[in-house]
């Protein structure tokens, strides 16, 4: 299985040339640290590239003033993961051990140098990405949840860090170690979220974090922009990695999580390239990092609430708490989501046992526990293959008497092959119980209704498209589906009614509902879109693009 960059642990140190080195100093300003100096604090800016001359700058445990583990840079090493891409926030302290001299180069110019010599670039994004793999697998981070098994805000919290690869560390309300039992009674033994030292986050959201840790960007400083991409799955991050290439100023907007209804799924086997397959989030999360070397930004968690055509022909998007941002082209690439059903008391279960994605953090709701999994496509069977690994069983709850029109044949075969996987044809949830969280589901079938017992049901059914927010400006099907191409007058199969705003992916009618053609269809408008922005900046008298 594939993951977002190599083992740090076996990663061979190398330095970078000598002739990089040279350009980052032509660019930087050289700095003094004398013994215990803090060269960065949690939550400072990431806007610098810190190269180390000489001596020692350490990783703070935020919680005990100590050294992380065996974590430092020497000589010819850098500060410094992939928050640096997206002008994110320390995580971690940084302090130096002894004298240390250091290169600073301004995060834009460091970028720019990046851009013009690809080697450079390689050699820094790939360390950046072994430093967040090792960040995430071994938890090491200044933000910690307190009773995610208990309240469903600090789970979502949970779930927004863990889609979006940023690492944290999770404790029960009744630990017993000594750092577990230490953080309870800093947040008086009630569910929390603590950010640093002693920060205790009241009533915590994912939009609460996303500012801590610079990932909501300061919004009503960003300049107009050349294109907004609304929508963070597969077709928009696809397109976000040819704008940036191609030159424009482009920015993704996604109001969850990079990889959309494509980063619920745990495993991936028929895209091409990737023979032991890969999960959705790591996927889109490869192209997030490629496009963030290009230069394109991503806010979140952040959504759209209405688009304004200006005067100029631009648009304005309005966003939930406050801001805007204005484009002279937007792409309408916010996909599906999964349908609410109709079943009694559904809302009073939903982050409490009742979930839309199947990733670890929902999992481990299920250890050892059975599952039920509502519905017969793609994301249905690879989260039942996901689930299967911890549940005690998994159960797949279809209404159709057979997966052939719904589900890939490699992936039906498999589970049905599976011993832990059973599949109910023509069956439905008719109720569910519990008291503050779900424990059961009464399933009706043909031969009448059975009770399981769970830890989570899992709801993979219907597609619901994101067009609310588009305020009538573009032409729709009776499905709510963005219409484009000759269904909309036009002859681009991603035009849609109105000049400036083009549509991929899921959201689109008539598209094929794969992640394959979203990546496809994200990375062909591209071209389209710098064609209307040049003209429409030539139109403006305005400079001609790159």
């Amino acid at each position: 299985m594939e993951n977002i960059g190599v083992d740090l642990s076996v990663m061979p140190r190398t330095p970078l040339a000598d002739d990089h080195v040279e350009a980052i100093r032509e660019i930087a300003t050289e700095r003094s640290y004398q013994t215990s100096d803090m060269v960065a604090e949690v939550g400072d800016a990431m806007d610098r590239f810190v190269y180390v001359l000489d001596g020692e700058i350490e990783v703070v445990d935020p919680h005990t003033g100590n050294r992380m583990g065996d974590a430092s840079l020497g000589p010819t090493q850098f500060m410094g993961e992939l928050s640096f891409l997206n002008a994110g926030s320390f995580t971690l302290s940084m302090r130096a051990t002894k004298a240390t001299r250091t290169l600073e180069a301004p995060r834009k110019a460091m970028l720019d140098l990046m851009s013009n010599v690809p080697e450079l670039s390689d050699h820094i994004i790939t360390v950046f990405l072994a430093r967040r793999r090792a960040q995430y697998e071994q938890s090491r981070s200044s933000i910690k949840l307190i009773g995610a098994d208990k309240d469903s805000a600090v789970r979502k919290v949970g779930s927004f860090l863990s889609r979006n690869r940023i690492p944290f560390q999770s404790f029960d309300l009744d630990a017993s170690d000594d750092e577990g039992a230490r953080l309870c009674n800093l947040a008086d033994h009630s569910p929390s979220v603590i950010f640093n030292a002693d920060h205790v986050i009241e009533d915590p959201t994912p939009h609460k974090i996303a500012g801590l840790l610079g990932l909501d960007l300061n919004i009503c400083d960003t300049e107009p922009l050349d294109l907004l991409i609304v929508g963070g799955g597969p077709a928009g991050v696809a397109a976000a990695v040819y704008a940036g290439a191609e030159g424009l100023k482009a920015m993704v907007i996604e109001d969850t999580a990079i990889g959309g209804q494509a980063g619920t799924s745990s495993r991936i086997e028929n895209y091409m390239g990737f023979p032991t397959g890969i999960s959705g989030a790591d996927l889109v999360y490869r192209g997030q990092v490629q496009a963030m070397k290009f230069g394109t930004r991503f806010v979140m968690p952040r959504r759209v609430e209405e688009l304004v055509r200006l005067e100029d022909g631009s648009f304005c998007a309005q966003l939930d708490h406050g801001g805007e941002l204005c484009a002279t082209a937007v792409l309408v690439a916010t996909g599906v989501q999964y349908r609410k059903l109709p079943i009694e008391r559904l809302e009073d279960f939903e982050g409490n046992g009742v979930f839309y994605a199947a990733t670890e953090m929902e999992a481990r709701f299920c250890r050892k526990k059975e599952a039920v999994i509502i519905g017969g496509g793609n994301s249905a069977g690879q989260a039942a293959m996901f689930l299967s690994r911890t549940a005690k069983h998994v159960h797949i709850l279809v209404r159709s008497d057979s997966l052939a029109a719904s589900m890939s044949s490699y992936l039906s075969q498999r589970l049905v092959a599976d011993p832990k996987i059973t599949i109910h044809y023509r069956a439905e949830v008719k109720e569910l119980g519990g008291d503050d969280w779900l424990n059961c589901v009464t399933v009706k079938r043909p031969d009448g209704e059975t009770q399981i017992n769970c830890g989570g049901v899992f709801v993979m059914v219907g597609a619901a498209p994101n067009t609310e927010w588009l305020s009538g400006l573009v032409g729709l099907d009776d499905n709510g589906f963005v219409k484009t191409g000759e269904a909309a007058g036009q002859t681009s199969p991603f035009v849609t009614s109105a000049p400036g705003i083009f549509a991929v992916g899921d959201v689109r009618e008539g598209s094929v509902k794969r992640v394959a053609s979203s990546v496809g269809e994200g990375s062909v408008v591209v071209s389209t879109i710098w064609q209307y922005v040049a003209e429409y900046r030539l139109a403006e008298g305005q400079s001609a693009l790159p």
